[in-house]
C-alpha cells in the first residue's frame, strides 16, 4: 500500500505538472477542449439547429446563451487521477492500457453528458446551473473515476496473471 502512495503521488505530480505546460496545454488540452465542444454541439444538433460551436464555446443563437469548456471542466484532470491510480498499481502494461483506454472513454462518455445537460441547465434556471456546475457534476465525474478503478481492480483480482 505504501509502495501505490508513493508511486499514485509521483505521478499525479508529474502528470499534473505536465498539463499545466505552454506547450502541452497549446498542441493537446486546448484543441481537446475544442473538440470536446465539437462532439456535444454535434450530438445537440439534431434536437435543436441553433446551437454552434466556436472553439471551446457552444452557443445557442435564439437564446444567446454560451457554455466555455474551461481547465478542470475538460476531464483531462480526471483522467489524470484515473491513469496515476492505474499507472501506480501493480499489474502488466497490456492491462494497465486497457484500463486507461476505456476509463478515459467513460470519463469523457460522462463529461460530454456533463456538458450537454450544463447547457441546457443554464438556459432554464441560472441557479441550478451553478449548483450543478460547481457542486454535483464534479463529485459524478470524480466518483466515475473511481468506478473505473475499482471496476478494473475487481477484474485484475478475478483475471490473476503471472506477468507484470
Amino acid at each position: 500500500m505504501h509502495r501505490f502512495i508513493v508511486l499514485f503521488s509521483a505521478i499525479l505530480l508529474g502528470l499534473f505538472t505536465l498539463e499545466l505546460l505552454g506547450p502541452i496545454q497549446a498542441a493537446v488540452i486546448q484543441p481537446f477542449t475544442g473538440w470536446l465542444a465539437d462532439i456535444s454541439a454535434a450530438i445537440i444538433i439534431p434536437f435543436d439547429e441553433n446551437v454552434y460551436a466556436s472553439g471551446r464555446v457552444i452557443s445557442h443563437t435564439q437564446t444567446g446563451f454560451a457554455v466555455s469548456i474551461e481547465a478542470g471542466c475538460n476531464g483531462v484532470e480526471a483522467a489524470i487521477v484515473l491513469i496515476a491510480g492505474v499507472l501506480a498499481f501493480p499489474a502488466h502494461w497490456r492491462r494497465k492500457l486497457v484500463a486507461i483506454t476505456l476509463g478515459f472513454l467513460a470519463i469523457q462518455v460522462m463529461n460530454i453528458a456533463r456538458i450537454i445537460s450544463l447547457f441546457y441547465l443554464g438556459q432554464w434556471n441560472m441557479d441550478a446551473f451553478t449548483w450543478t456546475h460547481l457542486y454535483l457534476w464534479p463529485v459524478l465525474i470524480m466518483l466515475d473515476v473511481l468506478v473505473v478503478f475499482m471496476l478494473y481492480l475487481r477484474y485484475l483480482s478475478q483475471n490473476p496473471t503471472a506477468e507484470t
